[in-house]
């Protein structure tokens, strides 16, 4: 394990709240925190509104902060004291019955100021469209008043509908969005771009690229969380991970705080691999359903952390962002001043608004070596990666509910990868993963494909902001196929280094073909270590 080490400045105290709505008493978490009843906090909430119980829980649901929830049918507020600046509220909602009240008609809107933050939000239609058991919703707010309201409308449109919440965190905020950021345009020549201090954003994404999911209470200060990014990588160049060296020791730069981004983002990394051929023939890429007709801000965090990686012109590599050029010729020891040392930069794309029946697109973020810069190593490398949706002066972030595309059952939780598979935008390329160990005589044959179909024209749309659900139950049958071991030896040439497009701690990942060519996959062939644990 690399050394660790923080800036000589810690991470600043932040003024917070963790409201269990619905509650009156306090409790601790399982991650250490503690979520205040609503008898014992300072926060005020119009009357005539409900506390109750949700009717079932589903055993991948935390009871903090979803056991319970405020609801009422018609308009209802929480007014928090609170320092004027920026903040991060983060919304918490469980899609179940409470009462009499049925999830199904629960469909409302909620308001910060006059800021829209969801409109005819509906948390079943999202759960089920999503396949995820509870949501997480946070947004960048900045207000000038000693007092943060947030008010629940439900729809006018559906007589029995209602409003609720389960959970409410706000947490006070540096305002880390400002100065002049590149926007990104269709003639690749960046624009100057000012996010102005009285806009509201929403978190869309937060990846700890190369590296494992990172809770709340391991963030610096502000109680974010950190997804792995793994999900969202494009096709079957997955690259490399890896974690800093045992004598690279992070240090973060007296100009870039500690709460920019926790140390252990900067502590792991994913890079193209070490073929310089292969990596100047493909781009390391993630795909990221976004709304359309909005402005995003990607934050992107690198730090060298591996030898021999020490000096200018080793490794440098392009940014596109949404098929344009964002940056030519990154360099992140000329960015950051050397090896162990963080940085980050930001960019803002603008999404066109789609047609009614396709409101969500791919934002794809690759990387690609610059090889004109003709440095000492084709790669690129990446260690953590924000997006934030701007309300760009129109006072609303608030998207259209997912559709439902496949069916939904009470029992279903987060399926990182059937995410991936209802992406619109993932055309006929059937993207396959086969992990495959040998051991002696017996072929151990661990064999799974993900088929990413051609989708219909049917909306399908994917969460904004991931909430931190289980991810049991990965696939169904229906997209599995089984491989016999001469197949995969036919398909790679019989693993032909030629081929190979990855590699990691498991063995190497090869490019193969099947079905006569017409179908490009992925094989993942296990390295002795791997082996030896299948015997």
């Amino acid at each position: 394990m690399s050394e660790l080490i923080s800036s000589s400045t810690p991470a600043a105290a932040f003024n917070f709240i963790f409201l269990n709505c619905g509650s009156s008493d306090s409790s601790t978490a399982p991650d250490g925190r503690n979520w205040t009843g609503e008898s014992t906090s300072s926060f005020t909430v119009t009357p005539n509104t409900l506390s109750l119980q949700a009717k079932t829980l589903d055993s991948s649901v935390p009871y903090l902060p979803y056991g319970t929830a405020r609801l009422a049918s018609s308009p209802f507020s929480y007014s928090f004291p609170f320092p004027p600046g920026r903040k991060l509220i983060r919304l918490h909602f469980y899609a179940g019955d409470y009462g009499n009240y049925s999830a199904a008609d629960a469909l409302f809107s909620v308001k910060s100021g006059p800021h829209i933050l969801l409109n005819n939000f509906s948390a079943l239609q999202t759960s089920q469209a999503l396949v995820i058991s509870y949501i997480v919703r946070e947004y960048s707010v900045n207000s000038s008043s000693p007092l943060l309201n947030l008010t629940f409308i439900p729809s006018t449109s559906h007589p029995s509908s209602y409003a609720f919440i389960n959970g409410i965190e706000v947490v006070s905020s540096p305002d880390i969005f400002n100065g002049s950021i590149p926007l990104i345009t269709n003639i690749d020549m960046p624009q100057p771009y000012t996010v102005e201090p009285d806009w509201t954003l929403e978190t869309v994404y937060r990846l700890n690229v190369g590296g494992n999911f990172i809770g709340p209470m391991e963030d610096s200060g502000l109680f974010r969380s950190w997804e792995d990014d793994s999900i969202y990588i494009y096709g079957a160049g997955f690259g490399v991970t890896y974690a800093a060296d045992s004598n690279v020791s992070i240090r973060y730069p007296a100009k870039l705080p500690e709460f920019i981004a926790p140390l252990q983002v900067y502590a792991t990394a994913r890079s193209m691999g070490p073929f310089a051929t292969i990596n100047s023939n493909y781009n390391l890429t993630w795909i990221l359903p976004v709304d359309s007709g909005f402005y995003y801000l990607l934050r992107f965090h690198f730090c060298e952390i591996q030898y021999p990686i020490t000096l200018v012109n080793q490794r440098v590599f392009n940014i596109f962002i949404y098929n344009h050029t964002a940056f030519e010729g990154f360099d992140v020891i000329a960015e950051s001043g050397g090896i162990g040392v963080p940085t980050y930069t930001d960019f803002v794309v603008a999404i066109p608004k789609q047609a009614e029946s396709d409101d969500m697109v791919d934002l794809f973020v690759e990387l690609h070596p610059d090889l004109y810069a003709q440095p000492e190593y084709w790669d690129a490398i990446l260690n953590g990666l924000e997006v934030f949706k701007l309300e760009a002066g129109g006072d609303t972030l608030a998207g259209p509910n997912p559709m439902v595309s496949i069916p939904a059952s009470s029992d279903q939780n987060i399926n990182a990868i059937t995410r991936i598979i209802n992406s619109k935008k993932v055309k006929i390329r059937s993207i396959v993963e086969i992990a495959i160990g040998v051991g002696g005589p017996v072929v151990a044959l661990l064999a799974f494909a993900l088929v990413y179909l051609l989708h219909s024209k049917k909306k399908k749309s994917l969460s904004s902001y991931s909430p931190h659900s289980d991810q049991s139950n990965l696939m169904s049958s229906t997209y599995c196929r089984q491989f016999s071991f001469a197949e995969l030896v036919q398909a790679t040439d019989s693993f032909d280094d030629a081929l190979i497009i990855g590699s990691g701690g498991f063995g190497k990942v090869y490019r193969g073909t099947i079905d006569g060519g017409k179908k490009i996959i992925a094989i993942k062939r296990g390295g002795v270590a791997f082996r030896s644990r299948d015997r």
